[in-house]
Protein backbone atom coordinates (compact mmCIF):
# COMPACT_ATOMS: atom_id res chain seq x y z
CA UNK A 1 0.00 0.00 0.00
CA UNK A 2 2.34 2.55 0.18
CA UNK A 3 3.24 5.35 -2.54
CA UNK A 4 5.12 3.48 -5.14
CA UNK A 5 3.67 0.17 -4.57
CA UNK A 6 0.54 0.32 -3.91
CA UNK A 7 -0.11 -1.74 -7.44
CA UNK A 8 -2.91 0.79 -8.34
CA UNK A 9 -2.57 3.57 -11.48
CA UNK A 10 -3.09 6.49 -9.61
CA UNK A 11 -0.01 7.90 -7.58
CA UNK A 12 -2.60 10.30 -5.14
CA UNK A 13 -5.04 7.43 -3.80
CA UNK A 14 -1.78 5.37 -3.90
CA UNK A 15 -0.88 7.45 -1.24
CA UNK A 16 -4.79 7.17 0.65
CA UNK A 17 -5.36 3.78 0.39
CA UNK A 18 -3.35 2.95 2.81
CA UNK A 19 -4.60 1.01 5.82
CA UNK A 20 -6.27 -1.77 5.30
CA UNK A 21 -4.89 -2.15 1.77
CA UNK A 22 -2.13 -1.22 2.19
CA UNK A 23 -1.08 0.61 5.01
CA UNK A 24 -0.82 4.49 5.03
CA UNK A 25 1.87 7.23 4.28
CA UNK A 26 2.91 9.60 6.44
CA UNK A 27 2.72 13.48 5.29
CA UNK A 28 5.34 13.90 3.08
CA UNK A 29 7.62 16.43 5.22
CA UNK A 30 7.41 14.14 8.34
CA UNK A 31 8.34 11.30 6.26
CA UNK A 32 11.82 10.96 6.50
CA UNK A 33 11.72 11.94 10.58
CA UNK A 34 9.64 9.24 10.59
CA UNK A 35 11.60 6.93 8.95
CA UNK A 36 14.47 7.53 10.73
CA UNK A 37 12.46 7.51 14.17
CA UNK A 38 11.14 3.71 13.25
CA UNK A 39 14.80 2.51 11.85
CA UNK A 40 16.08 3.97 15.43
CA UNK A 41 13.90 1.93 17.35
CA UNK A 42 14.10 -1.33 15.34
CA UNK A 43 17.40 -1.03 15.59
CA UNK A 44 17.36 -0.81 19.30
CA UNK A 45 18.10 -4.16 21.66
CA UNK A 46 14.88 -5.82 21.68
CA UNK A 47 16.00 -8.05 24.70
CA UNK A 48 15.87 -4.33 26.58
CA UNK A 49 12.19 -4.43 26.20
CA UNK A 50 9.80 -4.42 29.03
CA UNK A 51 8.24 -8.06 29.05
CA UNK A 52 4.81 -8.09 27.57
CA UNK A 53 1.72 -9.43 30.19
CA UNK A 54 1.01 -12.40 30.94
CA UNK A 55 -2.21 -13.70 29.29
CA UNK A 56 -5.42 -12.46 30.84
CA UNK A 57 -8.89 -13.63 30.62
CA UNK A 58 -12.36 -12.32 31.48
CA UNK A 59 -16.02 -13.07 31.62
CA UNK A 60 -18.26 -11.09 29.61
CA UNK A 61 -21.31 -10.81 28.32
CA UNK A 62 -23.70 -9.22 25.06
CA UNK A 63 -26.75 -9.26 22.99
CA UNK A 64 -26.21 -10.93 19.83
CA UNK A 65 -29.29 -12.02 17.64
CA UNK A 66 -31.45 -11.02 20.40
CA UNK A 67 -29.73 -13.62 22.97
CA UNK A 68 -27.64 -12.83 25.83
CA UNK A 69 -24.08 -14.97 25.31
CA UNK A 70 -21.92 -15.19 27.89
CA UNK A 71 -18.40 -15.72 26.66
CA UNK A 72 -14.45 -15.70 27.94
CA UNK A 73 -12.66 -12.64 26.09
CA UNK A 74 -8.81 -13.25 26.43
CA UNK A 75 -5.89 -11.37 25.18
CA UNK A 76 -2.77 -12.99 24.92
CA UNK A 77 0.52 -13.81 23.28
CA UNK A 78 2.30 -16.33 21.17
CA UNK A 79 5.95 -16.58 20.13
CA UNK A 80 7.73 -16.74 16.86
CA UNK A 81 10.83 -18.52 16.41
CA UNK A 82 13.03 -19.20 13.78
CA UNK A 83 14.51 -22.28 12.05
CA UNK A 84 17.13 -22.21 14.78
CA UNK A 85 14.74 -21.89 17.61
CA UNK A 86 15.82 -18.41 19.24
CA UNK A 87 12.59 -16.33 19.58
CA UNK A 88 12.24 -13.55 17.08
CA UNK A 89 8.69 -11.96 17.90
CA UNK A 90 5.39 -12.06 20.17
CA UNK A 91 2.13 -11.86 18.15
CA UNK A 92 -0.48 -10.88 19.96
CA UNK A 93 -3.91 -11.93 19.94
CA UNK A 94 -7.62 -11.08 21.54
CA UNK A 95 -10.30 -13.93 21.39
CA UNK A 96 -13.43 -14.66 22.14
CA UNK A 97 -14.35 -18.04 22.86
CA UNK A 98 -18.13 -19.31 24.38
CA UNK A 99 -17.04 -21.93 26.98
CA UNK A 100 -19.12 -25.58 26.85
CA UNK A 101 -19.00 -25.80 23.29
CA UNK A 102 -17.57 -28.74 22.71
CA UNK A 103 -15.75 -30.01 19.75
CA UNK A 104 -17.93 -29.16 17.09
CA UNK A 105 -17.91 -25.29 17.85
CA UNK A 106 -16.38 -23.62 15.25
CA UNK A 107 -13.73 -21.34 15.44
CA UNK A 108 -12.51 -18.43 13.32
CA UNK A 109 -9.18 -17.05 12.81
CA UNK A 110 -9.50 -13.18 11.80
CA UNK A 111 -6.87 -10.94 9.90
CA UNK A 112 -6.91 -7.08 8.65
CA UNK A 113 -4.42 -6.11 6.22
CA UNK A 114 -2.20 -3.38 5.44
CA UNK A 115 0.55 -4.66 5.25
CA UNK A 116 0.55 -2.67 8.81
CA UNK A 117 -3.05 -3.01 9.95
CA UNK A 118 -4.25 -4.47 13.33
CA UNK A 119 -6.82 -7.11 13.20
CA UNK A 120 -9.04 -4.07 15.37
CA UNK A 121 -11.47 -3.32 12.15
CA UNK A 122 -12.87 -6.47 12.16
CA UNK A 123 -13.09 -6.95 16.01
CA UNK A 124 -14.51 -3.52 16.64
CA UNK A 125 -16.27 -3.05 13.59
CA UNK A 126 -17.42 -5.98 12.45
CA UNK A 127 -17.78 -9.43 14.01
CA UNK A 128 -16.69 -8.87 17.32
CA UNK A 129 -19.27 -9.19 19.92
CA UNK A 130 -18.91 -5.63 21.28
CA UNK A 131 -18.05 -2.95 18.64
CA UNK A 132 -17.22 0.96 17.93
CA UNK A 133 -18.71 3.35 15.24
CA UNK A 134 -16.71 4.15 12.70
CA UNK A 135 -15.76 4.36 8.78
CA UNK A 136 -19.20 5.55 7.89
CA UNK A 137 -21.11 9.25 6.96
CA UNK A 138 -21.17 11.36 9.87
CA UNK A 139 -18.17 9.56 12.46
CA UNK A 140 -15.56 11.74 13.83
CA UNK A 141 -12.24 10.98 15.26
CA UNK A 142 -13.31 12.97 17.81
CA UNK A 143 -16.80 10.51 18.80
CA UNK A 144 -16.25 8.91 21.89
CA UNK A 145 -14.92 5.62 22.15
CA UNK A 146 -17.65 3.50 23.34
CA UNK A 147 -17.99 -0.01 22.93
CA UNK A 148 -21.48 -1.43 22.84
CA UNK A 149 -22.77 -4.82 22.35
CA UNK A 150 -22.88 -5.67 18.44
CA UNK A 151 -26.13 -6.89 17.28
CA UNK A 152 -24.41 -8.73 14.24
CA UNK A 153 -21.13 -10.55 15.77
CA UNK A 154 -20.79 -13.63 14.64
CA UNK A 155 -20.24 -15.14 18.52
CA UNK A 156 -23.12 -16.92 18.12
CA UNK A 157 -22.11 -19.33 15.63
CA UNK A 158 -18.37 -19.15 15.86
CA UNK A 159 -15.88 -18.40 18.47
CA UNK A 160 -13.65 -15.61 17.26
CA UNK A 161 -9.43 -14.94 17.62
CA UNK A 162 -8.17 -11.58 16.29
CA UNK A 163 -4.14 -11.96 14.89
CA UNK A 164 -2.09 -9.10 15.15
CA UNK A 165 0.99 -9.23 12.94
CA UNK A 166 4.46 -8.39 13.95
CA UNK A 167 4.29 -4.89 13.68
CA UNK A 168 0.67 -3.65 14.53
CA UNK A 169 -1.65 -3.52 17.64
CA UNK A 170 1.22 -4.79 20.74
CA UNK A 171 2.91 -7.53 18.62
CA UNK A 172 6.23 -7.18 17.99
CA UNK A 173 9.84 -8.27 16.56
CA UNK A 174 12.79 -8.80 19.08
CA UNK A 175 15.31 -8.87 16.30
CA UNK A 176 16.84 -5.95 14.57
CA UNK A 177 15.55 -3.91 11.17
CA UNK A 178 16.99 -6.16 8.86
CA UNK A 179 16.05 -9.40 10.43
CA UNK A 180 12.57 -7.97 11.21
CA UNK A 181 11.67 -7.25 7.45
CA UNK A 182 13.40 -10.99 6.37
CA UNK A 183 11.31 -12.77 8.93
CA UNK A 184 8.53 -10.86 9.01
CA UNK A 185 7.85 -8.08 6.49
CA UNK A 186 7.25 -9.85 2.94
CA UNK A 187 4.40 -11.24 1.95
CA UNK A 188 6.06 -15.28 1.95
CA UNK A 189 7.30 -14.94 5.27
CA UNK A 190 4.15 -13.50 6.51
CA UNK A 191 1.92 -16.33 4.97
CA UNK A 192 4.26 -18.59 6.65
CA UNK A 193 4.70 -17.07 9.94
CA UNK A 194 0.94 -16.51 10.74
CA UNK A 195 -0.12 -19.85 9.44
CA UNK A 196 2.03 -20.81 12.05
CA UNK A 197 0.77 -18.42 14.89
CA UNK A 198 -3.00 -20.26 13.89
CA UNK A 199 -1.62 -23.73 14.71
CA UNK A 200 -0.04 -22.81 17.56
CA UNK A 201 -3.48 -20.96 19.27
CA UNK A 202 -5.18 -24.46 18.13
CA UNK A 203 -2.38 -26.57 19.72
CA UNK A 204 -2.31 -24.59 22.97
CA UNK A 205 -6.22 -24.17 23.41
CA UNK A 206 -7.27 -27.96 22.48
CA UNK A 207 -8.88 -26.64 19.35
CA UNK A 208 -7.72 -28.85 16.46
CA UNK A 209 -10.61 -30.94 16.10
CA UNK A 210 -12.92 -28.10 16.14
CA UNK A 211 -14.48 -26.65 12.27
CA UNK A 212 -11.75 -23.91 11.15
CA UNK A 213 -12.28 -20.68 9.60
CA UNK A 214 -9.97 -18.30 7.87
CA UNK A 215 -11.35 -14.36 7.73
CA UNK A 216 -9.26 -11.50 6.03
CA UNK A 217 -9.98 -7.82 5.41
CA UNK A 218 -8.27 -6.20 2.31
CA UNK A 219 -4.60 -7.48 2.08
CA UNK A 220 -6.47 -9.98 4.64
CA UNK A 221 -7.82 -10.87 2.10
CA UNK A 222 -4.42 -11.76 0.29
CA UNK A 223 -3.46 -13.31 3.54
CA UNK A 224 -6.63 -15.55 4.35
CA UNK A 225 -6.31 -17.85 0.98
CA UNK A 226 -2.84 -18.58 1.25
CA UNK A 227 -2.82 -18.91 4.65
CA UNK A 228 -5.62 -21.60 4.42
CA UNK A 229 -4.01 -23.53 1.88
CA UNK A 230 -0.62 -23.17 3.95
CA UNK A 231 -2.47 -24.80 6.99
CA UNK A 232 -3.88 -27.01 4.48
CA UNK A 233 -1.02 -28.53 2.75
CA UNK A 234 2.09 -27.48 4.87
CA UNK A 235 1.23 -27.72 9.01
CA UNK A 236 -1.80 -30.21 8.48
CA UNK A 237 -4.89 -28.24 9.30
CA UNK A 238 -7.88 -28.44 7.45
CA UNK A 239 -9.44 -25.41 7.04
CA UNK A 240 -13.89 -25.62 6.71
CA UNK A 241 -14.14 -22.30 5.34
CA UNK A 242 -12.52 -18.88 4.09
CA UNK A 243 -14.05 -15.63 4.01
CA UNK A 244 -12.97 -12.30 2.41
CA UNK A 245 -13.59 -9.04 2.89
CA UNK A 246 -13.07 -6.49 0.71
CA UNK A 247 -9.75 -8.48 -0.25
CA UNK A 248 -7.03 -7.25 -2.05
CA UNK A 249 -7.01 -10.83 -4.14
CA UNK A 250 -5.41 -10.28 -7.65
CA UNK A 251 -2.38 -7.68 -7.69
CA UNK A 252 -1.43 -8.25 -10.98
CA UNK A 253 -4.69 -7.50 -12.44
CA UNK A 254 -4.53 -3.88 -11.11
CA UNK A 255 -0.76 -3.29 -11.50
CA UNK A 256 -1.02 -0.89 -13.91
CA UNK A 257 2.34 -2.44 -15.29
CA UNK A 258 0.74 -3.67 -18.99
CA UNK A 259 -0.03 -0.02 -20.83
CA UNK A 260 -2.71 -2.34 -23.00
CA UNK A 261 -4.56 -4.13 -20.25
CA UNK A 262 -8.44 -2.69 -19.86
CA UNK A 263 -9.14 -4.94 -16.74
CA UNK A 264 -7.99 -1.75 -14.20
CA UNK A 265 -10.44 0.81 -16.01
CA UNK A 266 -13.30 -1.72 -15.81
CA UNK A 267 -12.82 -3.04 -12.10
CA UNK A 268 -13.48 0.43 -11.30
CA UNK A 269 -16.14 1.91 -12.88
CA UNK A 270 -19.13 -0.09 -11.60
CA UNK A 271 -17.81 1.22 -8.29
CA UNK A 272 -17.80 4.55 -9.99
CA UNK A 273 -21.37 4.29 -10.97
CA UNK A 274 -22.41 2.50 -7.69
CA UNK A 275 -21.63 5.67 -5.66
CA UNK A 276 -23.55 7.87 -8.49
CA UNK A 277 -26.58 5.84 -8.03
CA UNK A 278 -26.74 5.81 -4.46
CA UNK A 279 -26.57 9.92 -4.47
CA UNK A 280 -28.92 9.79 -6.47
CA UNK A 281 -31.15 6.98 -5.08
CA UNK A 282 -31.34 4.56 -7.38
CA UNK A 283 -28.72 1.96 -6.29
CA UNK A 284 -30.26 -1.42 -6.70
CA UNK A 285 -28.69 -4.91 -7.31
CA UNK A 286 -30.92 -4.58 -11.09
CA UNK A 287 -29.37 -1.24 -12.00
CA UNK A 288 -25.65 -2.63 -11.04
CA UNK A 289 -26.36 -5.70 -13.16
CA UNK A 290 -27.28 -3.38 -16.20
CA UNK A 291 -23.64 -1.46 -15.23
CA UNK A 292 -21.88 -5.07 -14.98
CA UNK A 293 -23.18 -6.01 -18.77
CA UNK A 294 -21.86 -2.46 -20.18
CA UNK A 295 -18.69 -2.77 -18.45
CA UNK A 296 -18.19 -6.52 -19.74
CA UNK A 297 -19.43 -5.58 -23.30
CA UNK A 298 -19.09 -2.17 -24.70
CA UNK A 299 -16.92 -0.46 -22.57
CA UNK A 300 -14.52 -3.24 -22.94
CA UNK A 301 -14.77 -3.31 -26.68
CA UNK A 302 -14.91 0.70 -27.07
CA UNK A 303 -11.73 0.83 -24.79
CA UNK A 304 -10.11 -1.39 -26.51
CA UNK A 305 -10.53 0.24 -29.73
CA UNK A 306 -8.74 3.80 -28.55
CA UNK A 307 -8.65 6.89 -30.34
CA UNK A 308 -8.11 4.77 -33.90
CA UNK A 309 -12.03 4.81 -33.91
CA UNK A 310 -13.33 8.54 -32.66
CA UNK A 311 -17.22 7.37 -32.34
CA UNK A 312 -16.05 4.93 -29.77
CA UNK A 313 -14.02 7.55 -27.97
CA UNK A 314 -17.14 9.48 -27.96
CA UNK A 315 -19.55 6.82 -27.10
CA UNK A 316 -17.50 5.61 -24.35
CA UNK A 317 -17.13 8.81 -23.10
CA UNK A 318 -20.95 9.96 -22.95
CA UNK A 319 -21.92 6.72 -21.21
CA UNK A 320 -19.39 6.70 -18.37
CA UNK A 321 -19.89 10.13 -17.92
CA UNK A 322 -23.84 9.32 -17.44
CA UNK A 323 -22.87 6.22 -14.89
CA UNK A 324 -20.44 8.47 -12.79
CA UNK A 325 -22.29 11.36 -12.34
CA UNK A 326 -18.93 13.43 -14.00
CA UNK A 327 -19.35 17.04 -15.96
CA UNK A 328 -18.95 15.19 -19.56
CA UNK A 329 -16.71 18.03 -20.67
CA UNK A 330 -14.01 16.51 -18.00
CA UNK A 331 -14.44 12.85 -19.21
CA UNK A 332 -14.31 13.59 -22.77
CA UNK A 333 -11.03 15.37 -22.53
CA UNK A 334 -10.03 12.00 -20.60
CA UNK A 335 -11.46 9.78 -23.62
CA UNK A 336 -13.79 8.34 -20.55
CA UNK A 337 -10.73 7.10 -18.65
CA UNK A 338 -11.53 7.89 -15.52
CA UNK A 339 -8.93 7.48 -12.47
CA UNK A 340 -10.10 7.04 -8.66
CA UNK A 341 -8.59 10.42 -7.32
CA UNK A 342 -9.87 12.86 -9.90
CA UNK A 343 -13.24 10.98 -9.73
CA UNK A 344 -13.40 11.48 -5.52
CA UNK A 345 -12.52 15.06 -5.75
CA UNK A 346 -14.90 15.83 -9.04
CA UNK A 347 -18.19 13.93 -7.66
CA UNK A 348 -17.69 16.64 -4.88
CA UNK A 349 -16.27 19.43 -6.38
CA UNK A 350 -19.23 22.03 -5.89
CA UNK A 351 -19.39 21.07 -2.08
CA UNK A 352 -15.90 22.04 -1.68
CA UNK A 353 -15.48 18.02 -0.37
CA UNK A 354 -13.39 15.43 -1.26
CA UNK A 355 -14.42 11.44 -1.28
CA UNK A 356 -13.31 8.54 0.37
CA UNK A 357 -11.37 5.95 -1.87
CA UNK A 358 -12.91 3.09 1.08
CA UNK A 359 -16.29 4.72 0.09
CA UNK A 360 -16.77 7.66 -2.08
CA UNK A 361 -20.33 8.86 -0.51
CA UNK A 362 -18.10 9.48 2.67
CA UNK A 363 -16.53 12.64 2.64
CA UNK A 364 -14.75 15.76 4.10
CA UNK A 365 -14.03 19.19 3.42
CA UNK A 366 -11.07 19.38 1.21
CA UNK A 367 -8.32 21.98 3.16
CA UNK A 368 -6.47 22.98 -0.19
CA UNK A 369 -9.79 23.38 -2.52
CA UNK A 370 -7.82 25.59 -4.76
CA UNK A 371 -4.80 23.20 -5.16
CA UNK A 372 -4.35 21.79 -8.69
CA UNK A 373 -3.95 18.18 -6.96
CA UNK A 374 -5.31 16.80 -3.72
CA UNK A 375 -3.20 17.22 -0.63
CA UNK A 376 -5.24 16.00 1.94
CA UNK A 377 -5.28 12.33 3.79
CA UNK A 378 -8.31 9.91 2.71
CA UNK A 379 -11.46 11.10 5.17
CA UNK A 380 -11.87 7.42 6.74
CA UNK A 381 -8.51 6.19 6.75
CA UNK A 382 -7.79 9.38 8.93
CA UNK A 383 -11.35 9.53 10.98
CA UNK A 384 -10.71 5.89 11.97
CA UNK A 385 -7.80 5.75 14.07
CA UNK A 386 -8.65 7.80 16.61
CA UNK A 387 -11.72 5.98 17.90
CA UNK A 388 -10.62 2.29 17.07
CA UNK A 389 -7.15 3.11 18.93
CA UNK A 390 -8.75 4.32 22.00
CA UNK A 391 -11.67 1.98 22.11
CA UNK A 392 -9.52 -1.08 21.78
CA UNK A 393 -6.70 0.24 24.15
CA UNK A 394 -9.00 0.94 26.95
CA UNK A 395 -10.66 -2.70 26.64
CA UNK A 396 -6.97 -3.96 26.70
CA UNK A 397 -5.77 -2.48 29.87
CA UNK A 398 -8.89 -1.18 31.34
CA UNK A 399 -11.33 -3.84 31.33
CA UNK A 400 -9.51 -6.99 30.48
CA UNK A 401 -6.64 -5.43 32.60
CA UNK A 402 -3.89 -7.10 30.42
CA UNK A 403 -1.81 -3.85 31.28
CA UNK A 404 1.53 -2.73 29.23
CA UNK A 405 3.38 0.59 28.27
CA UNK A 406 3.92 -0.23 24.82
CA UNK A 407 2.31 1.64 22.07
CA UNK A 408 -0.99 0.33 19.96
CA UNK A 409 -0.49 0.48 16.45
CA UNK A 410 -3.76 0.03 14.77
CA UNK A 411 -2.04 1.55 11.35
CA UNK A 412 1.86 1.30 11.21
CA UNK A 413 3.62 3.86 8.56
CA UNK A 414 6.95 2.07 9.35
CA UNK A 415 5.71 -1.58 9.13
CA UNK A 416 4.37 -0.10 5.21
CA UNK A 417 7.13 1.40 4.20
CA UNK A 418 9.67 -1.43 4.94
CA UNK A 419 7.32 -4.33 3.18
CA UNK A 420 8.65 -6.45 0.38
CA UNK A 421 6.00 -6.94 -1.93
CA UNK A 422 7.47 -8.70 -4.52
CA UNK A 423 6.34 -9.06 -7.79
CA UNK A 424 2.72 -8.48 -8.12
CA UNK A 425 1.05 -11.75 -9.40
CA UNK A 426 -1.91 -14.10 -8.51
CA UNK A 427 -0.97 -16.37 -5.82
CA UNK A 428 -3.65 -16.00 -3.54
CA UNK A 429 -6.04 -16.85 -6.67
CA UNK A 430 -3.74 -19.45 -7.09
CA UNK A 431 -3.47 -21.10 -3.79
CA UNK A 432 -7.42 -20.72 -3.45
CA UNK A 433 -7.90 -22.62 -6.33
CA UNK A 434 -5.79 -25.21 -5.10
CA UNK A 435 -7.19 -24.69 -1.09
CA UNK A 436 -10.84 -25.78 -2.50
CA UNK A 437 -9.84 -27.93 -5.33
CA UNK A 438 -7.96 -30.09 -2.41
CA UNK A 439 -11.20 -30.19 -0.16
CA UNK A 440 -14.62 -30.42 -1.78
CA UNK A 441 -16.30 -29.49 1.63
CA UNK A 442 -14.35 -26.18 1.79
CA UNK A 443 -16.71 -23.42 1.47
CA UNK A 444 -15.80 -20.01 0.64
CA UNK A 445 -17.28 -16.51 1.21
CA UNK A 446 -16.30 -13.25 -1.04
CA UNK A 447 -17.81 -10.12 0.22
CA UNK A 448 -17.58 -6.03 -0.76
CA UNK A 449 -19.19 -2.40 -0.30
CA UNK A 450 -20.87 -1.01 -3.98
CA UNK A 451 -18.90 1.82 -3.32
CA UNK A 452 -15.25 0.48 -2.62
CA UNK A 453 -12.44 2.04 -5.13
CA UNK A 454 -9.73 0.63 -3.18
CA UNK A 455 -10.66 -2.94 -3.78
CA UNK A 456 -13.36 -3.00 -6.00
CA UNK A 457 -16.05 -5.59 -5.96
CA UNK A 458 -16.07 -5.91 -9.48
CA UNK A 459 -12.42 -7.30 -9.56
CA UNK A 460 -14.01 -10.44 -7.25
CA UNK A 461 -16.65 -11.06 -9.87
CA UNK A 462 -14.68 -11.13 -12.67
CA UNK A 463 -11.93 -13.71 -10.79
CA UNK A 464 -14.83 -15.95 -9.42
CA UNK A 465 -16.42 -15.99 -13.43
CA UNK A 466 -13.12 -17.18 -14.79
CA UNK A 467 -12.99 -20.23 -11.87
CA UNK A 468 -14.00 -23.74 -12.13
CA UNK A 469 -17.12 -25.26 -10.96
CA UNK A 470 -15.53 -27.78 -8.92
CA UNK A 471 -17.97 -29.72 -9.14
CA UNK A 472 -21.08 -27.58 -7.78
CA UNK A 473 -22.91 -24.58 -8.07
CA UNK A 474 -20.89 -21.47 -6.47
CA UNK A 475 -18.26 -23.24 -4.23
CA UNK A 476 -16.92 -19.99 -4.17
CA UNK A 477 -19.48 -17.27 -3.63
CA UNK A 478 -20.17 -13.46 -3.97
CA UNK A 479 -21.66 -10.93 -1.64
CA UNK A 480 -22.09 -7.33 -2.38
CA UNK A 481 -23.75 -5.12 0.12
CA UNK A 482 -24.63 -0.89 -0.41
CA UNK A 483 -21.49 0.83 1.28
CA UNK A 484 -18.14 0.83 1.02
CA UNK A 485 -14.46 -1.26 2.04
CA UNK A 486 -15.76 -1.18 5.36
CA UNK A 487 -19.40 -1.68 4.91
CA UNK A 488 -20.25 -3.66 7.87
CA UNK A 489 -20.38 0.15 9.68
CA UNK A 490 -23.92 0.22 7.94
CA UNK A 491 -26.35 -1.60 10.15
CA UNK A 492 -28.54 -3.31 7.45
CA UNK A 493 -24.77 -4.41 5.49
CA UNK A 494 -23.36 -5.73 8.36
CA UNK A 495 -26.82 -8.32 8.91
CA UNK A 496 -27.35 -8.82 5.22
CA UNK A 497 -23.35 -9.74 5.78
CA UNK A 498 -24.06 -12.21 8.54
CA UNK A 499 -26.64 -13.81 6.84
CA UNK A 500 -25.06 -14.68 3.74
CA UNK A 501 -22.11 -15.93 6.56
CA UNK A 502 -24.24 -18.27 8.37
CA UNK A 503 -24.60 -20.37 5.27
CA UNK A 504 -21.14 -21.14 5.15
CA UNK A 505 -21.04 -22.11 9.11
CA UNK A 506 -24.27 -23.84 9.38
CA UNK A 507 -24.02 -26.85 6.57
Amino acid sequence: MPGDNILRRSTLIAASVAALLLAPQAPAQDKKADTAEAKSESNADKSDLPPLPDDKTISQSAVIGGKAIRYQATVGKLPVYDDKGKKIGEVVYTAYVVPGGGAQRPVTFAFNGGPGAASVYLNLGAVGPKRVQFGDKGDAPSDAPLLVDNPSSWLDMTDLVFIDPVGTGFSRSLVDADATKKAFYATEPDVKYLSRIVYDWLVKNERLRSPKFVMGESYGGYRAPRIAYELQTQLGVGINGIVMVSPYLDPAATAGSDALSPLPWMITLPSMAAGHFEREGKLTPQAMAGVEAYTRGGFATDLLAGRSDPQATARLSGKVAELTGLDPKLVGRLDGRIDEGTYLREVHRDDGRIGSVYDSNVDAFDPFPNAAERKSGDPILEGIIAPTTSAMVDFITREVGWKTTARYNALSFSVNSAWDRGTPDDAPVSDLRKAVANDPKMGVLIVHGYNDLSCPYFGSRLIIDQMPRFGVEQRVKLGVYPGGHMFYSRKASAEAFKADARALYVR
